[in-house]
């Protein structure tokens, strides 16, 4: 395999340089193929490493490749489809909810979590975690905190942990009657806990979807949702829903 050269382009190398190896993904590489290491990637460009960890990393971004542990770098798949918002206004738990959960916990929430929830410091929420799947992949994880003033009656409910206390604070929350609903998207990067349950790599790039509920004048529920960032494409329609779209052509948003 030969030595391409780049042309000098007023854009910046790295991301000349992602034209080029995206057109060579393409027409070289299969979906699930490893790449070559970052050496022989450089030499062939005739880049600096620093330079091919750029472009490494927007493609990441842009869903065209995954970093995957023990593995490597490997051509991504499609993304998958998956909904996100609707027009309509529901609680988590809702029967067209596609979140699977997982366990329920009494806690101290991080302390911007308090602040939405109008909590004090040392007060303890319902914490429940949930997972999303599409196509067989796990594609988010949830962290939905619940203030307990939400669901006075829970202390009635003896399940003391596990999925069936995680239905048991939902089905609770939906007694209240829901006033409305914001939502916010940001990009940032996989903690641990969170690449550890998406199956990649701490600090890749991650969709964080923000949900706050609201309920008899408060913030009654407040949902982080992380999304793999390579899975999801995301759009904004008129009536502020948010879809995430199947794209086979990969562009990103």
């Amino acid at each position: 395999m030969g030595t391409t050269q780049l042309e000098s382009v007023p854009e910046p190398k790295y991301w000349h340089l992602r034209t080029v190896l995206s057109e060579a993904l393409d027409s070289e590489f299969s979906v699930g193929e490893i790449l070559p290491n970052e050496r022989d990637l450089a030499a062939r460009f005739g880049v600096a490493r620093a330079t091919l960890r750029q472009a490494l990393e927007q493609l990441e971004l842009e869903g065209r490749l995954q970093r995957r542990r023990g593995v490597g770098t490997t051509v991504a798949p499609p993304r998958v489809g998956v909904a996100v918002g609707t027009e309509q206004h529901t609680w988590p738990g809702d029967t067209s909810d596609a979140w699977q959960p997982l366990d329920s916990a009494l806690a101290t929430p991080p302390a911007a979590v308090a602040r939405a929830l109008e909590t004090g410091p040392d007060e303890a929420v319902h914490i429940v975690r949930r997972s999303r799947t599409s196509h067989g992949q796990r594609v988010a994880t949830e962290l939905l905190y619940i203030a307990a003033a939400s669901v006075p009656d829970l202390t009635a409910i003896d399940t003391p942990s596990g999925a069936a206390r995680a239905r048991a604070v939902l089905r609770e929350l939906q007694r209240l009657e829901l006033d409305g609903q914001d939502r916010a998207v940001e990009l940032g990067s996989a903690r641990a806990d969170d690449a550890r349950e998406l199956d990649r790599l701490p600090g890749s790039p991650v969709l964080v979807v923000t949900t706050r509920f609201f309920a008899q004048g408060r913030t009654a529920a407040l949902s982080t949702a992380t999304y793999r960032a390579d899975t999801c494409r995301l759009t904004f329609g008129d009536a502020a829903g948010v879809e995430i779209h199947h794209t086979p052509d990969r562009q990103a948003s």
